[in-house]
């Protein structure tokens, strides 16, 4: 079996709502092992660097400011297809298209704070990954 490795945020409003043990309960249910963890509080510089790919978005700037806004709580998941399993866990990017009994459904307030970030592809995971962890921190 190949297994896949993804990067997990919870963000600021995740945290602040105290749901941290909730979330990472659904990926350990889902099968989902937790390789490295941790809480950080993003500075605006290291919150554009992270999401540099949308810097020319026009939501870029509420974007980085959000992330930045308290601290997040930081994963790696591990495990047989991890980043579409994690994808469907959080459900839809709006919580209002989010399918019941996914992360943003039951927790998110909106598109903007939708309390969980997931890598998109095995590409952009390892660069993810590699952006918040050194290969040191990471649990084999």
């Amino acid at each position: 079996m190949v297994l896949e490795r993804t990067l997990s945020i919870i963000k600021p409003d995740g945290v602040k709502k105290s749901v941290i043990g909730n979330i990472l309960n659904r990926f350990e249910e889902a099968g989902l092992k937790i390789v490295a963890l941790k809480m950080v509080q993003l500075n605006k510089e290291e919150a554009e660097g992270f999401y540099a790919v949308h810097k020319d978005r026009p939501f870029f700037g509420e974007l980085t400011s959000f992330i930045a806004s308290g601290p997040v709580v930081i994963s790696v998941l591990e495990g047989k297809d991890s980043i579409s399993i994690n994808r469907e866990l959080m459900g839809a990017t709006n919580p209002d298209e989010a399918d019941p009994g996914t992360i943003r459904e039951d927790f998110a307030n909106s598109i903007g704070e939708n309390t969980v970030h997931g890598s998109d592809g095995p590409e952009t995971a390892a660069q993810e990954i590699a952006y918040f962890f050194t290969e040191a921190e990471l649990v084999n």
